[in-house]
């Protein structure tokens, strides 16, 4: 297996898992706060901000290298 075949790989799965991991602790502490619906709402709102942003990120990333 290329090296680079293998880091893709890596990346993918690997951000996935922290970002399920992040996911699980943004619950976990709107839990133990009691945020309730609408801050649970907010919590989990910005953290999909965040992975939102890492698909852009990518998705740019990619287009650039194909027509650059």
């Amino acid at each position: 297996m290329e090296p680079e075949v293998f880091e893709e790989w890596m990346m993918t799965i690997l951000v996935t898992v922290l970002i399920a991991f992040m996911g699980f602790i943004v619950w976990d502490l709107a839990k133990k706060s009691k945020a309730g619906r609408f801050g649970t709402m907010i919590l989990f709102g910005v953290l999909g901000l965040g992975v939102l942003a890492f698909i852009i990120k990518s998705v740019v990333i990619a287009y650039l290298e194909q027509h650059g």
